[in-house]
């Protein structure tokens, strides 16, 4: 028997104690595995549906456990599918040979601190922008109607059922994926399925690489057929045209895929750094008008409602009181002055210490709460993981750069002093990023909360939790996955286990662009150039077709990333794109597409922890296959051994969840 639904002034469980060990403990593992999986794909993935599922699963066993303390679960584990997002920017300290590793404190002192203002910051934004706005809020709304599913107070057997199929879902796409990973790194299974050839007779060469992971796929799956068709046109350009087009120039000898690694990663990668660039920008200037007119309507709207009400609200209105927000914002900002000092003179700028840390600290509080407002926007607007965050790094990284240069400080240009002031300027957009990236997301947890009959301070709350657990784990697991595997476009790093990180490769160039003028703009406009004539296709598809789209910034992506990287993810998104397909003949077809969503989930989670887990053997062992039973003679076996059962398993995961679906709709 169902509870009677309370009214919005009747106090709930809410905020406990359980809830945000529940939370904590989930976000430690989401954390780890969304700092892996962005480095390796270049994308995060957003992990509230998830943590949600999880929470209800085991809250369940609890009598008085709520549809609200659910709520604030998936609010403190959030965090981990946004803040570490921070990993697109502070990566280039160690890329451009600044930072050997990542100091704990510092990097724990960046990603808190900011990440607190990026929770203060949006709270006045509130009701301007959720209670008093139409902002779709895309993924805010659909973890809602999780929530609402399996949901505490109004829980019957049919949402327990589903609920129950739910966490079957992600537990098998976890479990699957993680056991998947072992073998492979036991070198039984082949981790890849790569070709290197020869091009044309004037000394071209190209190639492919499929990486056999379960990760790429789901990510596939999550972000849809035309993305992951984007990303394909993307290789095409680099590895079809690009790639044996500057081997051919070189007109150099050797084997095919060191002449092709080569190509790739001096010249097309700065192709689609151009195109990623142009993309983000894109994106971005397509929002101002809407950003300037929705906050200014929604704004007035809040003051007009806010001019007839009385002085009682109702618990759903309930904000964290704002002298305490400003108290907050404050301290903040006094960790902030000490980091940018102690970087200051660690980067040999000592002589400019007053005006770099004024100077930052307005950087910081006026940048940060224009993000601020633009990314809860945004994330109103199209949802937190398609906002382009790379975008605002992008211009937020060039306002920095220039404004240094404005300063005067542009006498230290030379030098390690000039790596220095690349690295300030890094060291100053990592601060407002990771502002950007929790505002990004505080928004879309509020609209949640606001459709779940929710209270915002404890929502409020309980991300500051999640900020500060997430900020403590990503410095260790960045060190690990340096150590481990190295950034791509690192001298000494093997290319073919290096991470990624293109958002970091890209903001960092762009850093030492505008300071040091030490890259190769020509590429840069090459691929500026290709990311206009995207923008001009995709807007006749979107004009001309009802559903066809070539998002320009995938496109970019698919330039920029390996194909060990997107290839997969194209695969995915065919795969994705099939079962959902499928299952609209099914009885209940948005359920089936959900449980399709945490089977994905799932198996991005369980390869990223495994990834996470081998990397610290593989520091703390010496040895870089420690688990492996094999040696490389074992290799052509491995690769069918390990594409065959790469197939069959996600065949069969895929029909048993189709199955589930159904299983579920009927019960």
């Amino acid at each position: 028997m169902s509870a009677k639904p309370l009214s919005s002034g009747t106090p709930r469980t809410e905020l406990t104690v359980r809830g945000l060990i529940i939370g904590v403990v989930i976000t430690l593992v989401f954390t780890a595995a969304n700092v892996f999986f962005g480095l390796k794909a270049g994308l995060t993935f957003a992990t509230s549906i998830p943590a949600a599922v999880i929470s209800m699963a085991i809250l369940r066993g609890f009598k008085d456990s709520t549809m609200q303390e659910n709520n604030i679960v998936q609010t403190v584990a959030s965090s981990a599918g946004t803040l570490s997002a921070i990993i697109f920017v502070l990566p280039g300290l160690v890329m451009i040979g600044w930072w050997s590793g990542f100091p704990f404190w510092v990097t724990f002192g960046i990603c808190a601190t900011g990440g607190i203002l990026g929770v203060m910051y949006t709270i006045p934004l509130r009701r301007a922008l959720v209670t008093d706005s139409d902002l779709p809020y895309p993924e805010g709304v659909a973890c809602a109607e999780v929530l609402k599913v399996g949901g505490g107070d109004d829980a019957v057997a049919a949402s327990a059922e589903s609920s129950k199929s739910g966490l079957f879902a992600v537990a098998a796409g976890t479990i699957v994926s993680a056991l998947f990973a072992v073998v492979v790194a036991t070198k039984v299974f082949a981790g890849s399925v790569a070709q290197y050839f020869h091009v044309g007779d004037r000394g071209g060469a190209s190639g492919y690489d499929f990486s056999l992971s379960f990760a790429l796929l789901a990510v596939g799956h999550l972000v849809g057929l035309w993305v992951g068709l984007a990303m394909l046109l993307g290789a095409l350009i680099a590895w079809g045209w690009a790639v044996p087009h500057y081997t051919m120039l070189a007109a150099a000898t050797g084997a095919a895929a060191d002449m092709a690694q080569a190509a790739w990663g001096s010249k097309v990668r700065f192709i689609g750094a151009g195109t990623i660039g142009v993309a983000a920008i894109w994106t971005l200037a397509k929002l101002v008008k809407p950003v300037i007119s929705g906050l200014s309507s929604a704004m007035a709207s809040s003051r007009a409602r806010k001019a007839g009400q009385g002085s009682t609200l109702p618990r759903t209105e309930h904000d964290m009181p704002i002298g305490i927000v400003g108290l907050i914002s404050l301290l903040c900002l006094l960790p902030i002055g000490w980091l940018l000092g102690d970087f200051s003179i660690a980067t040999g700028l000592g002589s400019h210490l007053w005006l770099l840390v004024i100077g930052g600290l307005i950087f910081v509080v006026i940048m940060g709460f224009l993000v601020s407002a633009v990314c809860g926007y945004m994330a109103g607007l199209i949802g937190s993981s398609n906002s382009p965050l790379s975008g605002v790094g992008i211009l937020v990284v060039i306002i920095a750069a220039l404004l240094l240069l404005v300063a005067g400080v542009k006498s230290e240009l030379s030098g390690d002093a000039g790596k220095g002031l690349v690295a300030f300027a890094l060291f100053a957009t990592s601060v407002v990023f990771a502002v950007a990236t929790i505002a990004n997301n505080n928004l879309q947890d509020l609209k949640t909360g606001q459709l779940v009959d929710a209270t915002p301070w404890k929502q409020q709350v309980a991300l500051v939790v999640g900020v500060l657990v997430g900020a403590a784990v990503i410095p260790p697991v960045l060190d690990l996955l340096n150590e481990a595997y190295g950034f791509a476009g690192m001298p000494g790093v093997d290319p073919a286990r290096a991470l990624a990180a293109p958002q970091a490769g890209l903001i960092s160039a762009l850093a030492q662009g505008v300071i040091q003028g030490n890259i190769d703009w020509s590429l840069i406009i090459l691929g500026g150039a290709i990311g206009v004539a995207l923008i001009v296709l995709d807007a006749v598809l979107g004009r001309t077709t009802r559903s066809a789209a070539l998002p320009p910034l995938a496109v970019g992506l698919g330039i920029y990333l390996p194909t060990s990287t997107t290839l997969m993810i194209v695969v995915g998104a065919i795969v994705g794109w099939y079962f959902d397909k499928r299952a609209e003949r099914g009885p209940k077809p948005e359920s089936t597409k959900q449980l399709g969503v945490l089977l994905a989930s799932g198996m991005i989670v369980g390869e990223s922890i495994i990834g996470v887990i081998i990397a610290a053997i593989v520091v703390f062992s010496g040895k870089g296959a420690p688990l492996a039973l094999v040696g490389d003679g074992f290799g052509t076996a491995a690769i069918w051994i390990g594409g065959i059962a790469f197939v069959a398993v996600n065949v069969a995961l895929y029909r048993w969840v189709a199955r589930l679906g159904r299983t579920s709709a009927a019960a």
